[in-house]
């Protein structure tokens, strides 16, 4: 079966078994990753008491942790959160948000890697050769890096860490050590909606909810923001402009079908 077949039974999937998606993320983008995993099907839950997070997880089919608006108590909840679905066999997400960019970031990030058992890591170009241990440099949150050795760099770190790697970009890269899926789906206009990243790892928590290959799930959920985005722009009318392109883009993802995925996905192995 080809993985466009696959990742398109995970859609049906999801349509049936609405997982329940446990977020501990940034308050940035914490109101369009909650809609975009309604959206294609899931169930958001947006949890980050520590008081309360252990007992959420448990509930959960996923748990996503990003770290894009860090804060000491939030940290200590996202550790807490993911030791216990590490304990449940419940998969984690991790999207490091601005990794490098201070130290607060890198060192939570290196300290999340190190206690917490992660089935992805997604992230751009910029934070996935910073977490190698590559110099690169950074500009906020958004990824300033050029994408040489990507393929590579991927492997590596999904190697390394024992989960599977993507990263986001012209072109995206999904690899779980020696296997590799290149996606060409997407849009620029999707780099000037605040949140597109987050929301991508949002979809590829509600997809790793419904399957233990996680790889697959990687490549469902960047694929269906890229689709998406690919026709959210086509719907835009001269007029038309960012705004509306993110409006169209939750609509594109609410209607996507496995129609759409199979004759849309642009995917190809390496």
């Amino acid at each position: 079966m080809s993985i466009i077949k696959e990742i398109s039974q995970l859609l049906e999937s999801v349509k049936v078994k609405k997982p329940l998606v446990h977020h501990i993320t940034n308050y940035v983008t914490v109101n369009d990753c909650a809609n975009m995993v309604l959206a294609l099907g899931g169930s958001p839950v947006m949890a980050d008491d520590l008081a309360e997070v252990e007992e959420m997880v448990g509930f959960a089919s996923a748990l996503v942790i990003n770290i894009g608006t860090l804060n000491e108590r939030t940290i200590q909840s996202m550790i807490t959160a993911g030791k216990k679905a590490n304990q449940l066999g419940i998969p984690v997400i991790l999207d490091p948000v601005g990794v490098g960019a201070t130290t607060l970031r890198t060192e939570t990030t290196t300290k999340l890697l190190k206690e917490v058992r992660f089935a992805v890591v997604r992230g751009n170009m910029s934070e996935i050769k910073l977490i190698s241990g590559l110099n690169v440099q950074i500009k906020g949150v958004d990824s300033v890096a050029d994408e040489e050795n990507g393929v590579e760099i991927a492997k590596s770190l999904s190697a390394k860490l024992g989960a599977v790697v993507a990263i986001t970009g012209a072109v995206d890269i999904v690899a779980e050590q020696e296997k590799v899926c290149m996606i060409s789906n997407g849009d620029k206009l999707l780099a000037d909606v605040t949140g597109t990243g987050c929301m991508s790892t949002s979809l590829i928590g509600t997809y790793a909810g419904v399957t233990n290959d996680y790889f697959q799930a990687a490549i469902a959920g960047i694929t269906t923001m890229g689709l998406s985005g690919e026709l959210a722009k086509k719907r835009l009318t001269e007029e038309q402009a960012i705004g509306t392109f993110r409006v169209n883009l939750f609509d594109e993802v609410s209607k996507i079908s496995v129609s759409t995925l199979l004759d849309g996905g642009k995917m190809e192995w390496v």
